[in-house]
């Protein structure tokens, strides 16, 4: 007998039987085989019988190194007899079943799939084609064509579309055949084109056909003809064609059937289909029409919720609950504009972008200049008529949810800059001197020669603490006003004024500067500020740089009785009281200590003060018929009536005084012309002692939420839909106090409200007012709530989000801050707040304002909470609240910390464009003696420029810079021997306009300062102007900054970080080839991160980047670096929410470690001080290892995910935005909801590390 030619594999018995059989059918291919058909029936069979029987033959045949399947394939192409191809089908068919996913690859890649599409054409023209062979086919079709990418192409190619659908037409009974040829169908439509094909030649009727009402019989069947249509609406044609036809309504009123029948939950996965078909019909507006007409949010709301209590049914109401929330009607805002409620008119238009287009829409009446205009609907229509394209192939979740964040993802390499001329700094000043020269006034320190200074040593830290009570008179702070001063004359302290502190303790008190013309009815002017301004204050005075404890205020029974001495000359009681008589209502309204709601400008709010803590003395204050703190346990004397309980601010905030804070309010300027204080800004903030860890996810919580949205529509009988607060109407508040409804306001400094409206008896839907001259930036809120029922759970939604994701998903809670418990001794910010959720909710952004993408959708946080205190008077923000005024104040109450040995100056930098002054403050260490060396090494010291609050949401950066400024101003060693080191210059709010009329990334020219630093305009970006200006000038006389940072917070991403500037990290991440010399770089950037993650635990170098790219060219970091040429210039981030790692791992962030963050970054810059000064260069080469580590781990993680639109980064932890789910069926739309419920940490962690960049 003649050895068979085949190829056999090393270690594969020659002589095997199965490769001896293929060898001989292998020798009857061609002519042969059609001769000698009864032998290729034989043999054909044989090997059937010995593949079937024997394991071993298959992996003979499929083995590698043998050509099994190539005979086998060249033999079923040249067979021209039935049985054979049977034969040959059956052995493929059994090949392909075990180990089907190398093995089809292998059957993929050797041409089957054509081979078998030309059987089938050929089949299919004999009249009546053989069932058998129609029904191997198919079963081998339905296997292979998952696994072949090009399947639909080469059955369109072939003609095998029309077949298949031939022989379903003609074998709707015979369900044997028909099973395997609707597979095939399946794969077919998975293929758009193929789709729309088999929608023309009829086959979305006949699956409708196919498709029948619940029977135990024919399930397997149902279930792949409901995928074939599910697959085959995902076409727009197709699910056109389903609406003409009516078939929305036989859907529901299938599901309907299956759901009332599938009582034991068996055939989930066919109302799972059904589901899906509903799904992809209503990607189109015509099919959410349909739906809603045939009363389909009513069907699948009611079955969802008897669905509710098996949580094996989550696939059905996560479905479910996404088909519903698309189909909810899209309405339009409840908003007479999408622009700011407050208008300010700029003094210049910019020629292009955003502003220019809002300015460019037809103005409506502006009756009131206070209020925004009111544009013609047509060009402030939230709704756009053509949102076709909505959600378009909305298959997966997280299509439609998490678009932007893909996108960005799709394209972030394409952001890293590549020109590597922009990628070296050039020291460009771009400014002539003779324009910089100007400047030289802020930098008297370096000209200063100090004769006539005192420079013998202080006494004692008591002597600073004695100038402390002096500080309001002799030195007051200089904020001009709008009136008081014009921009143009910038005041400059003289030389003698601002470096000598000794001759400042002797200088007779300023006069006060003149307060603005009265702009309302009623001015702040008309506070009477009862306390006794000579109180002594001195004594209890903790040092700047320790954080004061609750625990560390307990005194001794002496301590108690001076305390009381100092409180027995104390009223501390603030009122806004209009001059002139009180009718009786609001006499009765002001003794109870509520404010009146009746006016748009309070008149006659009482300002009460906080009850003390137990343990520190405190002075019985008179006041008819108070009753504030009455359930706190405030006691009445007989004969003087009720009485308050007064504690000594001062006492629990050394640098808070409600009073100074008042007086810095009267000389803010704000665009709605504020006339009241807020409580918690009165009262002030002591970080509470006890931890807040990140809030766990409660299982079904944004479910919950959505269904009740829902209700809405379903049942509008329920909705009271009643507006409660409203800043487009002139008189607002607009409700009567008839105790039904929650009382809002939100007409405070920094504070950001503009609508609200009572839905049910207990919930409200808030909407956030736009950034003033912009119609969007909707994130941070401040308000106050009144009104409240005890123990009663009240849901709030803010209704107009924008951002497609928020940490609020991941354990963030708002801020609530409660008066009774500030008067019980109590004044902090807590976290509160539970059933947190953030999703896309059924409000349609216009095109206008979503940057001209149509069919975008705002987003909703909700929360709800309860409240413990009767009569209480509560305030919600999105972070710690830190307003212009509060800056104010601190700076104040600072100067009088300084001691003969500390070099104090404050200048006012510039006026902004809404009339307020901007702060510049110089920090350093006098000089030991005004000998030429002393003098010389003072002028020498190295300059670090520090600024923060440019995006006035970002409310963290300002108390990570007030722990900075305490630092510097502290009595430690390390305080003074870093003023030694170092100048410090700093610009501690860059954008007080934007604080102080409650914007959340813009100033009050509409837009983002933090992208004007490359071409700022001196009228409309005034502070980023001279704060460029300064580091030029500094530039220009060889001072460049040593270290730049300017704070920021972060709204998406856990611990604090930095951002830096890296010509070598840069080229790493993007394909541009560079000589060694081009990546020539000092590593010293890498330097203070790299400290700061080894002594600050918030701080985390994994979330750090160094890379540059071109969307943020025209931040300060980027242009600082590139234009000043300062190596270190930097962006600290510091999050929102919490850390997920180190000492605070689960915990969210509170003020108490974001000073302590602010305190480290100093303590960082003394290290880095003494690592340069040394010459050891032993920390570059830890840095450069340091970077080769982090360059391969991103590098193999993830080489795109650098840079996102809003310079947020591309949030990773997925959330299934319908519900939580766990879907059998493994779809998309599931996969990363499971791992955040089963892993939320570590998901996080991927996000934090895998994703950079945001200045």
């Amino acid at each position: 007998m003649n050895k068979p030619k085949m190829a056999t594999e090393k270690g594969v018995p020659s002589n095997s039987r199965v490769l001896m059989l293929l060898g001989q059918l292998e020798r009857m291919n061609g002519e042969a085989m059609m001769r000698d058909v009864e032998t290729a029936r034989q043999v054909t069979a044989k090997i059937f019988h010995l593949i079937q029987t024997q394991e071993k033959s298959g992996k003979e045949v499929m083995s590698k190194g043998s050509s099994g399947m190539e005979v086998i394939l060249a033999s079923l192409e040249n067979t021209r007899d039935v049985q054979t191809t049977l034969n040959i089908l059956y052995i493929l068919s059994e090949l392909l079943t075990v180990g089907r996913g190398r093995r089809v690859g292998v059957f993929v890649s050797k041409g089957g799939t054509g081979i078998l599409f030309q059987i089938l054409i050929t089949a299919s023209k004999e009249l009546p084609p053989g069932e058998e062979l129609m029904l191997q086919l198919h079963s081998l079709l339905a296997k292979v064509g998952p696994k072949d990418r090009k399947f639909g192409v080469k059955a369109r190619l072939s003609g095998a579309l029309n077949a298949t659908v031939n022989l379903t037409k003609q074998n709707l009974q015979n369900t044997k055949l028909l099973l395997p040829c609707l597979q095939v169908l399946r794969v077919y439509s998975t293929n758009s084109v193929n789709a729309v094909s088999l929608g023309k030649n009829g086959v979305v009727e006949l699956m409708f056909k196919i498709v029948a009402p619940y029977s135990k019989k024919n399930t397997s069947l149902l279930k792949v003809a409901l995928d074939a249509l599910g697959a085959l609406l995902k076409s727009k044609t197709n699910a056109r064609r389903a609406v003409d036809g009516g078939h929305v309504h036989v859907l529901l009123a299938l599901y309907q059937d299956w759901h009332h029948n599938d009582t034991r939950h068996r055939h989930m996965l066919i109302r799972k289909g059904l589901l899906v078909c509903l799904r992809n019909i209503t990607n189109i507006k015509l099919g959410r029409k349909a739906f809603i007409d045939a009363d389909g949010m009513r069907i699948l709301y009611n079955s969802s919720t008897e669905c509710l209590p098996v949580r094996t049914l989550d696939p059905l109401i996560n479905t479910s609950s996404l088909i519903m929330r698309k189909c909810f009607p899209k309405n339009r805002l409840p908003l007479p504009t999408i622009k700011s409620a407050f208008h300010y008119q700029l003094p210049h238009v910019p020629a292009a972008g955003p502003v220019a287009q809002l300015y460019s829409q037809p103005p409506g009446g502006r009756k009131n200049p206070q209020l925004c205009d009111r544009p013609l609907k047509k060009v402030d229509d939230v709704v756009d008529e053509s949102d076709d394209n909505e959600e378009t192939d909305a298959d997966t979740e997280n299509d439609t949810e998490n678009e932007e964040d893909e996108k960005d993802q799709h394209t972030s390499n394409d952001d890293i800059e590549t020109d590597l001329n922009k990628l070296h700094p050039k020291k460009n000043p771009g400014r002539p001197f003779e324009e910089l020269r100007v400047y030289e006034r802020f930098f008297l320190e370096l000209s200063e020669d100090f004769q006539g200074c005192n420079f013998e040593p202080s006494k004692s830290a008591s002597t600073t603490s004695s100038s402390f009570s002096s500080t309001r008179s002799t030195r007051p702070i200089i904020v001009p006003t709008a009136q008081a001063l014009s921009p143009k004359h910038v005041p400059i302290m003289s030389c003698q004024e601002d470096c000598n502190p000794t001759k400042r303790k002797h200088t007779p008190p300023s006069p006060s500067v003149p307060t603005p013309a009265p702009l309302t009815p009623l001015e702040l002017d008309t506070i009477h500020l009862t306390k006794d301004q000579d109180r002594k204050e001195e004594a209890h005075i903790p040092s700047p740089d320790t954080h004061t404890t609750l625990s560390s205020l307990t005194r001794s029974p002496s301590q108690v009785q001076m305390i009381e001495q100092d409180l027995a000359h104390v009223l501390e009681c603030v009122s806004l009281e209009a001059e002139g008589a009180l009718n009786t209502e609001e006499e009765e309204e002001l003794e109870r200590g509520v404010k009146q709601e009746g006016s748009p400008v309070n008149a006659t709010r009482l300002i009460q003060s906080p009850l003390l803590l137990g343990g520190i003395s405190t002075r019985r204050v008179g006041g008819g018929g108070s009753n504030w703190g009455s359930d706190c346990g405030s006691e009445g004397a007989e004969d003087e009536g009720s009485v308050l309980e007064v504690p000594d601010t001062a006492l629990l905030l050394p640098l808070h005084d409600p009073d100074l804070y008042v007086e810095m309010v009267k000389g803010t300027q704000s665009v709605p012309q504020y006339a009241e204080v807020a409580y918690p800004d009165y009262f002030g903030h002591i970080a509470p002692t006890f931890r807040e860890p990140l809030q766990e996810r409660v299982y079904g919580v944004q479910r919950s939420k959505i269904f009740q949205d829902i209700e809405r529509l379903i049942h509008p009988n329920d909705i009271v839909d009643k507006v409660v607060y409203d800043l487009d109407i002139p008189s607002c508040p607009v409700i009567e106090d008839n105790g039904e409804s929650l009382k809002f306001n939100s007409q405070f400094e920094s504070g950001n409200l503009r609508k609200a409206v009572q839905i049910r008896k207990y919930e409200y839907d808030l909407v956030l007012n736009s950034d003033i001259n912009s119609n969007h930036y909707h994130q941070w809120f401040y308000f106050e709530a009144s009104g409240m029922r005890v123990g009663t759970t009240y849901r709030f939604n803010i209704i107009n989000s924008e951002k497609s994701n928020s940490q609020f998903n991941y354990g963030m809670q708002v801020l609530m801050y409660s008066v009774q418990e500030a008067i019980s001794g109590r004044p902090r910010w807590v976290r509160t707040g539970t059933d947190i959720c953030y999703y896309k909710n059924h409000f349609a952004r216009s095109s206008i304002a979503a940057g001209g993408q149509k069919g975008k959708s705002y987003y909703t946080m909700t929360f709800s909470t309860s409240f413990s205190h009767k009569d209480d008077v509560c305030y919600f923000a999105y972070h710690y609240p830190y307003t212009y005024s509060t800056l104010k104040m601190h700076l104040s109450k600072l100067e009088a910390l300084r001691t003969p040995q500390i070099y104090l100056r404050q200048d006012v930098l510039c006026q902004t464009l809404g009339g307020n002054s901007c702060p510049l403050l110089t920090i350093t260490a006098m000089p030991e003696s005004n000998s030429n060396d002393h003098i010389c090494q003072f002028r020498n010291r190295p300059l670090i420029f520090l600024s923060a609050r440019v995006h006035p949401g970002e409310t963290n950066a300002s108390w990570v810079m007030k722990g900075t400024l305490e630092f510097l101003m502290g009595t430690s060693h390390l305080a003074a021997s870093l003023r030694d080191a170092y100048i410090f210059k700093i610009v501690p709010m860059l954008n007080p306009d934007g604080v102080v009329n409650g914007n959340h990334r813009c100033s009050l020219s509409g837009e983002d300062l933090n992208r004007q630093w490359q071409n700022p305009n001196a009228e409309l970006h005034p502070t980023i102007y001279h704060t460029k200006s300064l580091l030029q000038y500094l530039a220009h006389i060889q001072r460049a900054p040593l270290v730049f940072c300017d704070y920021h917070g972060h709204s998406r991403k856990k611990n604090v970080f930095m951002y830096g500037c890296s010509v070598k990290e840069t080229v790493w991440q993007s394909n541009i080839s560079a000589t060694s010399s081009d990546l020539q770089e000092d590593l010293g950037y890498r330097a203070l991160p790299k400290i700061l993650s080894q002594i600050a635990p918030a701080f985390s170098m994994a979330s750090c980047s160094f890379v540059v790219e071109r969307s943020k060219e025209s931040t300060a970091r980027v242009v600082v670096w590139r234009e000043i040429g300062v190596q270190r210039s930097y962006t600290m981030e510091s999050t929102l929410c919490g850390c997920d790692q180190g000492k605070y791992k689960g915990l969210q962030i509170g003020t108490r470690e974001l000073e302590e963050m602010g305190a480290q970054f100093c303590v960082a810059l003394l290290r880095l001080k003494r690592l340069t000064g040394i010459r050891n260069h032993q920390h570059l080469l830890d840095l450069e290892s340091d970077i080769i580590g982090t360059q391969s781990k991103v590098v193999s993680s993830s080489p795109t995910t650098y840079v996102m639109e809003e310079d947020e980064p591309s949030f990773l932890e997925a959330i299934d935005y319908s519900a939580e789910s766990n879907d059998e069926d493994g779809e998309p739309e599931n996969e990363h909801a499971i791992g955040v419920q089963e892993n939320p940490i570590h998901l996080d962690q991927l996000s934090d590390c895998e994703t950079n960049h945001r200045d």
